[in-house]
C-alpha cells in the first residue's frame, strides 16, 4: 500500500518490519579499520602526481589551471551561485518540515553530549584559520572597492554593503551546506547503521551494492580530493599570514617562496607531534587554548578599541545583511562590469572552499550530533556558528572601518594577510598582541590538521571512525605538499593559487552534493517515524470518517485486523462492529 505523508507518496509496500524497525545500537562505523585500497590508492596516485606536476613544471600548471578557472567562471560560475542558495532552502526547508522531528539515533536516544558543549564544539569547528585572515580585510576590502552593483554609495551604506556581504560569505550560507553534508552522514551512521562515507549516504538514491561498488568508490574519491584541497588552501592561507606576521614585527624580510615552505615545514612538524603522540588530552589543551586565545583577541579589541562604533554596527550590519541577501545571493558574472572577475576572488572562491571542506567539517558535526533531532541539529549548526561570524567580523572588521574612515589608511599596510597586522600596530603591545596571533593561527592549522588528516583517514578506511595512524600522517604531509604547491602555482600572487586551484577542484563535487540531497530526502521518506505517522494520520481518518458516518458521531475506536475485500461476505474477517476501520 502506498500512503502519502504530505510531501508526495512513498513508493513500495509498507510492511510490519517497516513500522516497528529501529535503528541499529551499533554502526559499520564502529568496526575495526580496514584500508580500501581503490579509494585511497586512487586518492593517493592522483595526489602525488599533482604534486610532481607542481614541482616539474609550475609554469604548465599555473597556466593550465587558470585556463580552466576562466571556462568554469563564464560558463558554470551560476552553478556555484544557485547552488549554495540551494542548500540554505533545503536545510531550512528540513528544520521546519515534519522530517524535523526525526532524531538522529534511536527513537529514544538521549543526546551524546550537552548542549553547552555541543555549542562549543561547534565554535571550534566554526572558528579558524580563515575567519583570523579575513576577519579585518574583507570588510575593509569591500568598502574601499564596492562590490559589483553598489558602487557610488555613500560612507554610511558603504559600510552596510561590506559587511552585509562578509556575513554572506560566513553565515547561513557555509553552515548550510556543511549542515546538509553532516545531517546526511549523521542520519546514515546513526539512524540507519551504515559507514561514515558520503558513498554510503548515496544508499537510497543508487542503492547499495552500487554504493559499496565502483559508484560509490568514485564518490568517495572525490570527497576525499576535495577535502585536501580544500584543507590545504586553509594551510596555504595560515602559511601567508604567519610569515607577515613574522615580517610585520621584523624578524624576517619580504617573505620568499624558500619563507613559505619553511613555515609549512614546520607547522608540519607540529602536527607529525600531534599525530603521533595520539595523546587526546593534549590536542583537547590545545583546542581549549585556542578558544581562550581567541577570545582574549576579540576583548582586548573591543575593549581598547572603537567600541561603541562595533556595538552600533552589529544590528546595523544584521540589518544590512537581510537587505541585501537577494542582491548577494543573485549576483553572476553578468550582473555589472567586473563581476566575473570579483566573484573568482569572493563568492564563488568562498562557495567552493566550503564546498571542498564540507566532508570534513560535516563528519565532524555529524560525528558530535548523535541523539539530535533534525530540527536540533539545522538550528545549531547554522545559527550558533553565524552569530559568532556576526560578533567576530563586526569587531576585527569594524574596527578596521572605523579607522580607515577616521585618517588612518590601513589598505596600506599591504594585502589582505598583511592588513590584520596594520590594524593591531594601532593598538597596545604590537609585538605581543602579532604573537598571539601567529600562535594562535598556528594551533588552528595543528588542530585542523590533525582533525581533517583523520577524516581523511576515516574515508580511506570505510568509515571507520578510528583510522590507523599511518594512514592519517600520510594525508597530513600531503596536505602540506599540496599547499605548497597551490602557492607555488600562484607564483607572486599565492593567494590566486589557492584560489584557483580550490574552485576547480570543487566543481564536481558541487554536483555530488546536490545529488546528496535528493538521497536523503528518499531516505528520510521512508523513515519508521515518518510511516508511521503517516498510517496513523490515515488509520484514524478513516476511522473518525467511518464512525461520523455510521453512529452519528458517537463511537469509540478499537485495533482489529485489517477488512480482507477477498473474504466472502460474513465469514468474520472484517472488523468488529464499531470499531475504526484501516
Amino acid at each position: 500500500m502506498a500512503i502519502d505523508n504530505g510531501n508526495g507518496p512513498t513508493t513500495g509496500e509498507i510492511s510490519t518490519e517497516d513500522l516497528l524497525w529501529e535503528p541499529p545500537e551499533r554502526s559499520r562505523a564502529d568496526l575495526k579499520p580496514k584500508t580500501d585500497r581503490i579509494v585511497f590508492g586512487v586518492a593517493a596516485v592522483l595526489s602525488i602526481a599533482f604534486l610532481v606536476w607542481g614541482v616539474v613544471n609550475k609554469d604548465s600548471l599555473k597556466g593550465i589551471s587558470a585556463g580552466a578557472l576562466q571556462a568554469l567562471m563564464h560558463n558554470g560560475g551560476w552553478v556555484f551561485v544557485l547552488a549554495a542558495s540551494v542548500f540554505v532552502v533545503f536545510a531550512l526547508w528540513l528544520a521546519f518540515s515534519r522530517y524535523g522531528n526525526i532524531r538522529l539515533g534511536r527513537d529514544d536516544e538521549e543526546p551524546e553530549f550537552r548542549t553547552v558543549s555541543w555549542i562549543s564544539m561547534m565554535f571550534g569547528a566554526g572558528m579558524g584559520i580563515g575567519m583570523v585572515f579575513y576577519g579585518v580585510g574583507e570588510p575593509l576590502g569591500h568598502f574601499l572597492t564596492s562590490p559589483p552593483g553598489t558602487e557610488g554609495a555613500s560612507t554610511g551604506a558603504a559600510v552596510g554593503h561590506a559587511m552585509s556581504t562578509t556575513l554572506f560569505h560566513w553565515t547561513l550560507h557555509p553552515w548550510a551546506i556543511y549542515a546538509v553534508v553532516g545531517l546526511a552522514i549523521a542520519y546514515g551512521t546513526f539512524r540507519r547503521g551504515r559507514g561514515q562515507l558520503i558513498s554510503a549516504a548515496f544508499t537510497p538514491l543508487i542503492g547499495e551494492r552500487h554504493a559499496n561498488g565502483a559508484l560509490g568508490r568514485l564518490i568517495d574519491v572525490f570527497a576525499l580530493f576535495a577535502t585536501l584541497f580544500g584543507t590545504a588552501a586553509s594551510l596555504g592561507l595560515g602559511t601567508l599570514q604567519i610569515a607577515e606576521g613574522l615580517r610585520q614585527i621584523g624578524w624576517i624580510g619580504e617573505p620568499t617562496e624558500p619563507v613559505l615552505l619553511a613555515i609549512i615545514g614546520v607547522l608540519l612538524l607540529c602536527f607529525l607531534a600531534s599525530a603521533v603522540s595520539g595523546v587526546a588530552k593534549g590536542i583537547q589543551w590545545l583546542s581549549n587554548t585556542n578558544l581562550v586565545l581567541a577570545l582574549a583577541v576579540l576583548v582586548f579589541l573591543l575593549a581598547t578599541g572603537a567600541t561603541v562604533f562595533v556595538f552600533n554596527l552589529i544590528p546595523t550590519s544584521l540589518g544590512a545583511y537581510f537587505q541585501d541577501f537577494f542582491a548577494n545571493a543573485g549576483r553572476t558574472a553578468d550582473t555589472a562590469k567586473g563581476a566575473e572577475e570579483w566573484l573568482s576572488g569572493w563568492t564563488i572562491f568562498y562557495w567552493a572552499w566550503w564546498i571542498s571542506w564540507s566532508p570534513f567539517v560535516g563528519m565532524f558535526i555529524a560525528r558530535i550530533s548523535r541523539g539530535r533531532t533534525i530540527r536540533e541539529f539545522v538550528g545549531g549548526v547554522i545559527l550558533v556558528p553565524s552569530a559568532l561570524s556576526l560578533v567576530w567580523f563586526a569587531v576585527m572588521g569594524g574596527n578596521a572601518l572605523f579607522l580607515q574612515m577616521n585618517g588612518t589608511d590601513l589598505s596600506a599596510a599591504g594585502d589582505t594577510e598583511a592588513q590584520l597586522f596594520g590594524l593591531l600596530k594601532e593598538f597596545p603591545a604590537f609585538t605581543f598582541v602579532a604573537l598571539v596571533v601567529m600562535v594562535l593561527i598556528g594551533i588552528f592549522f595543528i588542530t585542523g590538521a590533525d582533525s581533517a588528516s583523520i577524516i581523511m583517514g576515516t574515508m580511506s578506511q570505510r568509515g571507520a571512525i578510528q583510522p590507523q595512524r599511518p594512514i592519517t600522517v600520510f594525508w597530513g604531509l600531503m596536505m602540506g605538499g599540496v599547499a605548497a604547491t597551490m602557492m607555488l602555482a600562484g607564483g607572486s600572487d599565492a593567494l590566486s593559487g589557492l584560489q584557483t586551484l580550490t574552485i576547480i577542484v570543487a566543481a564536481p563535487f558541487t554536483l555530488i552534493l546536490l545529488l546528496l540531497c535528493v538521497a536523503l530526502v528518499r531516505d528520510l521518506r521512508r523513515d519508521p517515524m515518518v510511516l508511521r505517522s503517516a498510517k496513523a494520520e490515515e488509520v484514524v481518518t478513516a476511522a473518525v470518517v467511518a464512525g461520523a458516518q455510521d453512529h452519528d458521531g458517537d463511537f469509540q475506536l478499537e485495533i482489529s485486523a485489517a477488512e480482507d475485500p477477498s473474504a466472502p461476505e460474513g465469514s468474520g474477517d472484517g472488523a468488529p462492529e464499531g470499531a475504526g476501520r484501516a
